[in-house]
């Protein structure tokens, strides 16, 4: 379907990627991998014709729809969002068209046993299984749910869509992307503003859904889930392997290690070669020998073992001075933001005792929106309790990784800019040694902020955090736009580090271990949960986080079970409606072909020639009068 030949893409004197070569088919669900910076979204802007290689082509169908969703997007404004998502559905509008054109030609035309008119009735048979491949539902009924799966609640779907944040703008994004059924998906870490409930939607949609994916995420356990393919980009190579990732990762250590092992064997015995060549050629009787086996060094085929980037994170949190042993108490907390607030008046949740004490690693899970986000705000002080009372402990000094560095970074500001402006004593002479722990060398220091990926935003956020010495962490999200091996090294970083951790999360794999208690907030409360996150699993008979937004959906959804009757009868009737105007049109340009075939009968039969076969022409007159009555009959029964 798509083929990218020999692509090469330079900046200056940097090349990115170098000479790759893959396949994309109809049935590859492709995770692109990766480090930050690998060249990912490249590949993907590539395809879309975006960007232009320096070297190289892309080959694709003329006709071929192709869905993108990229990190960054600019959002529409002036919907709602039901509005807005419905935009998707343009294309099916133009398909419907082009049915009522075809449909109107046909009814004009009396070629019936032309070329020409068997096309036309082929490609109507084509629009409509399209049709009805991408409207099984209505559309109104197909944008709700998919509205619903990826977050929205009902309530909210009337809403304009500059009411809500970048996060749930990229979601009617990607719900439009979903909505237009499109041949090839190309998904630009789809997952990085979604909580556990929509990432497990969206896997068992893009599961079974019938399309080429091509998916970039590090998200370990939704790549085992939804892709069949791995393919790795490293150094400028493309690396192929035709698994999900977890058996990608075994395959390429064995591959590697197989290499190595071939590698130093060679080596060996090229080493042992040598010396005997070294040690005999000046000797008369062992001159065959010796030029046998140089012959052999200069005919063998060297091995080499594919080259690897070690370069890595390096995360040591700072010492954490000594706090009180409560760092962070709650009681009775209502919180949430009154009229005076640009978000409206409104109570996130109510009643709530939390505890933290010195160096416990707790996390924040459910929903979105749920208050995760708002008692954060809560802790740093930027946002004052409703009701009830809310007490950080003595001598704590708070470090907060927001979620959306847009809020924190400076655009303007270059990375070595923004951590120098906040920088005090010994350590801004020690800066770049800073950055560079955080893979920002070189000239990377001099870049704009602005010009920054996400995971390079989200290192530089987690800097910046680290320039003072903090002994409670605020983390939200630290994990967003992290490739899989700087997600793994932040994790073994916290796990050491000696202070106290609060993070929000929907990464399992990044909280299993690292954190010994649970806050869940669920329809309005916090509930208390102590142990690890396989306890807090156990101890809910859940088999993962996911069954948490299950509940959820199940205790919201299922009340407005009268809903979703009306919506299937008007799938059921629209289906209904379609197929009974196409089999009407089909049966009006069948009865007129009869009625002309048996006028063309009558008129031989009125005068016949000596060659005409009275008795075949008769037998054709009354099979093609047995064929219209059926017809007119049928026709009749549906028309009433």
């Amino acid at each position: 379907m798509i083929s990218i030949d020999d692509v090469t893409v330079s900046y200056g004197g940097f090349t990115l990627l170098d000479k790759i070569n893959f396949h994309i088919s109809e049935t590859d669900k492709i995770g692109l991998v990766g480090k930050n910076g690998a060249g990912k979204s490249t590949v993907l802007k590539l395809i879309c014709g975006i960007q232009n290689p320096t070297s190289g082509h892309i080959d694709k169908p003329n006709d071929i729809r192709i869905g993108y969703l990229p990190q960054i997007m600019e959002h529409h404004r002036g919907r709602t969002v039901m509005e807005e998502a419905m935009t998707a559905f343009e294309n099916s509008a133009e398909l419907e068209r082009e049915i009522q054109n075809i449909t109107n030609e046909l009814s004009e035309r009396t070629d019936y046993e032309s070329d020409e008119y068997t096309r036309l009735i082929e490609h109507l048979n084509e629009l409509n299984d399209r049709l009805e491949a991408s409207h099984s539902e209505p559309p109104e009924v197909i944008c709700r749910k998919t509205l619903v799966g990826l977050g929205f609640k009902d309530d909210e779907l009337g809403r304009k869509t500059e009411t809500f944040s970048q996060g749930w703008n990229m979601r009617i994004e990607l719900a439009k992307i979903l909505l237009s059924n499109p041949d090839v998906m190309l998904l630009d870490e789809p997952t990085n503003h979604l909580d556990i409930e929509s990432i497990e939607w969206l896997e068992s949609y893009l599961r079974n859904r019938k399309c080429s994916l091509l998916l970039v995420s590090h998200d370990r356990k939704f790549l085992d889930t939804v892709t069949n393919r791995t393919v790795e980009i490293m150094l400028g190579h493309i690396h192929d392997y035709k698994v999900p990732y977890s058996k990608y990762l075994e395959l390429r250590a064995e591959r590697l290690q197989q290499q190595t092992a071939a590698f130093e064997n060679q080596q060996r015995m090229i080493q042992k070669t040598e010396e005997f060549i070294q040690a005999f050629r000046y000797k008369p009787t062992k001159s065959n020998q010796v030029q046998s086996r140089i012959k052999a060094l200069e005919k063998l085929d060297r091995l080499e073992v594919d080259e690897t980037d070690n370069v890595t994170l390096r995360v040591k949190f700072p010492p954490a001075q000594r706090a009180g042993d409560v760092v962070f108490k709650a009681t009775d907390l209502t919180a949430g933001y009154d009229g005076g607030d640009a978000k409206g008046g409104k109570t996130v949740f109510t009643g709530a005792g939390i505890e933290i004490k010195r160096g416990e690693k707790v996390a924040l899970v459910g929903r979105n929106g749920e208050g995760k986000t708002t008692l954060m705000r809560i802790i740093t002080g930027e946002l004052d309790p409703l009701e009830g009372s809310a007490t950080v402990g003595h001598n704590v000094s708070i470090g907060y990784f927001a979620q959306n560095h847009e809020d924190v970074l400076d655009k303007s500001q270059t990375v070595f800019g923004t951590l120098d402006q906040i920088a005090v004593g010994d350590i801004r002479s020690r800066l770049r040694d800073l950055l560079a722990q955080f893979l920002f060398r070189g000239e990377d220091i001099d870049k704009r902020v602005s010009v920054l990926s996400g995971g390079e935003r989200a290192r530089l956020g987690m800097a910046r955090l680290m320039l003072q010495s903090h002994n409670l962490l605020l983390l939200d999200e630290p994990t967003n736009h992290m490739d899989i091996k700087s997600k793994d090294i932040l994790k073994q970083a916290l796990g050491a580090f000696d202070g106290t951790m609060i993070v929000v999360s929907h990464d399992r794999d990044f909280l299993d271990g690292l954190v010994d208690k649970l806050y869940e907030f669920r329809d309005g409360k916090v509930k208390e949960h102590l142990g690890s996150v396989a306890e807090f699993l156990e101890k809910k008979r859940i088999d993962s986080l996911q069954e948490l937004e299950r509940i959820k959906v199940r205790e919201t959804v299922e009340p407005v079970s009268a809903r979703t009757n009306d919506y299937d009868a008007l799938r059921q009737k629209s289906r209904s409606d379609r197929k009974k105007k196409n089999r009407i049109s089909y049966l009006e340009t069948e009865i007129a072909r009869r009625e002309q075939q048996m006028s063309g009968i009558e008129t031989v039969l009125a005068a016949p020639g000596p060659d005409d076969d009275i008795m075949e022409l008769t037998r054709e007159y009354l099979e093609a009068k047995r064929d219209l009555d059926a017809l007119t009959e049928e026709w009749g029964t549906l028309i009433d």
